[in-house]
């Protein structure tokens, strides 16, 4: 009897799967909110420089362009100010000032900010304006280098210390950091707490999705799969509202931190997973939590027949073949290197231009609230035909695709004008927006069934790893605008074609067994090959061949 028919005895999907993915799915719906805090959390309103005039309501009222220079929409400039203040701008026909026409300086006494829409921000709070701009990006770089860190600790220890250990744990830090974010005193300590939370949101992430397929069966997987994924989209919806509600920075911070207390709470209910329970040799407690499974589903008879000697005999193969491989087989063999290379290229380039696109809103020139809603709803049809056609043209297609359309459709940006077309350039953005969607469903279902079992988790490792990075050079590359206002876009939609271009030498596994071993991978690698030079070959006969 194979381990998932053992869990098909306990109740298949009953009562407890239910209860368990519908628990699993409320921090995964939070998530999304701190991934994209900083959309409104760090926004930047307009702004200009404090002047003396500032200091009375109507001072300046009629007398800016004597003290700020206009540019050419007739706004005034975000970073400098004049020397002095230019009377013949006041009285044309007066004297012509006093010798510092049109000289100008950086801000010396800060900034005056346009708070219609957002009341404080980390940019208002801090002036990350000007000069300073590069730490907003600094900021969410640091976050996401958080996850990465958090994905690579809380990895291993789960698989140390159990899923249900440290998911607990991860809802606290979670919490906590995220509170504390909240009240930080300064900017640095502020990205001290960011980072901490990104670890935690790693932890939350990696043992929720742990414990809701561990404990689902396998003819159910997917659809568990698009659950968990369905709710990160309705996180977007939903931070969408909760920032319009509370346009203050540090209240918005704790609104999204403060749910993960009840999560905390609720968490010690959950069941540790009985596959990580039995592969750590603690059988009697993996015993214990089948047969409270299969009495809450019902099933007593089924819970009366289990044992230890049945855990012991179904997972001796999977403990041996756990124990004997590592990170190295990656790239030892051909066929799995090319698997690794390509798939490395696929993660980063996904992750990359999703929050290229994903971060940086305030470009669009429309309500940052209303983009946000536009960008969390393209993701429900985005994934949902790309469902469709994953299961009925093919992985490999699916997925050149999906990064070859989102591609061309940020590099299509580029030709568009900014100030006459806006309309195109957001439904274009947000087109890309939805294929790189459809291409994170798609390449965390193709990674599974391209690694074999014994390094599958391993190769997802490497894959979410490599996501994690493409998250952090993100924000930086925003940075390249200070060259040309272009080089963004051409960076982020280059990185999609390539990978997309790279996808085409990925094997396709559409109806295809998953494979078990890396012997599994490299034979299939050979079949293809021999298969290949048999229709190269000239079907008509040789003529220098002797005819018997």
């Amino acid at each position: 009897m194979a381990f998932a028919d053992l869990l098909a005895d306990t109740g298949s999907m009953g009562r407890f799967q239910v209860l368990n993915v519908a628990l699993l799915v409320l921090p995964i719906l939070i998530l999304s909110c701190h991934n994209l805090l900083q959309n409104f959390t760090a926004a930047t309103p307009g702004h200009r420089c404090r002047l003396p005039c500032d200091t009375n309501a109507t001072g300046c009222l009629g007398r800016l362009a004597s003290f700020v220079p206009l540019d050419r929409e007739g706004q005034a400039e975000t970073c400098v100010q004049f020397l002095g203040a230019q009377g013949e701008l006041l009285n044309p026909e007066g004297p012509g000032g006093n010798g510092t026409h049109g000289a100008t300086e950086p801000c010396g006494d800060g900034w005056t900010y346009d708070r219609s829409v957002f009341a404080s921000t980390i940019v208002t709070e801090w002036d990350l304006v000007c000069s300073s701009r590069s730490l907003k990006q600094m900021a969410q770089s640091i976050y996401m280098a958080g996850v990465l860190v958090g994905a690579v600790v809380f990895g291993s220890l789960s698989d140390k210390f159990g899923r249900k250990s440290l998911l607990i744990w991860s809802c606290l830090q979670m919490a906590v950091t995220g509170s504390c974010a909240a009240f930080a005193p300064s900017f640095t300590t502020y990205c001290l707490f960011r980072f901490l939370t990104g670890m935690a949101l790693s932890g939350i992430s990696l043992n929720c999705m742990s414990l809701a397929v561990e404990w689902t069966p396998t003819n159910v997987r997917a659809v568990v799969g698009m659950v968990t994924g369905y709710s990160y989209s309705v996180g977007q919806f939903l931070l969408a509202g909760v920032a319009y509600v509370i346009p203050d920075w540090r209240w918005l911070q704790l609104a999204v931190s403060l749910p993960y207390f009840v999560f905390f709470l609720y968490s010690w209910w959950f069941t540790e997973s009985a596959r990580w329970l039995a592969t750590a040799g603690r059988l009697d407690q993996a015993l214990k939590a089948l047969k409270k499974v299969a009495h809450m589903n019902g099933r007593t008879e089924e819970a009366d027949k289990l044992s230890i000697e049945v855990l012991r005999s179904n997972l001796r193969k999977e403990i041996l073949a756990r124990s004997t491989h590592t990170a190295a087989d990656l790239v030892r063999t051909p066929a799995v290197r090319r698997i690794s290379c390509c798939l490395c290229f696929v993660w980063f380039s996904t992750s990359f231009a999703y929050y290229g696109l994903a971060m940086d809103l305030q470009k669009f020139g429309v309500s940052i609230y209303l983009i946000q809603v536009i960008f969390g709803a393209v993701d429900i049809p985005a994934k949902l035909i790309g469902f469709c056609v994953i299961n009925f043209i093919g992985r490999r297609v699916t997925q050149a695709t999906a990064l070859l359309l989102a591609g061309l459709a940020i590099l299509a940006n580029i030709f568009v004008p900014q100030a006459d077309l806006q309309t195109m350039r957001t439904v274009l953005a947000v087109f890309g927006k939805g294929c790189l969607a459809a291409s994170f469903n798609c390449v965390f279902l193709y990674t599974g069934e391209l690694y074999p079992t014994v390094i599958r988790q391993t190769g997802m490792g490497l894959g979410n790893t490599l996501a994690r990075v493409g998250g952090i050079v993100a924000p930086l590359v925003r940075m390249t605008s200070d060259y040309s206002p272009s080089l963004p876009l051409i960076i982020y939609g280059a990185a999609p074609v390539i990978s997309g271009i790279a996808t085409c030498f990925l094997p396709e596994t559409l109806n295809m067994p998953l494979p078990d071993t890396i012997e599994d991978v490299e034979r299939q690698r050979c079949s293809e090959m021999r298969w290949k030079d048999t229709i190269q070959q000239p079907s008509h006969p040789d003529p220098h061949k002797e005819v018997l």
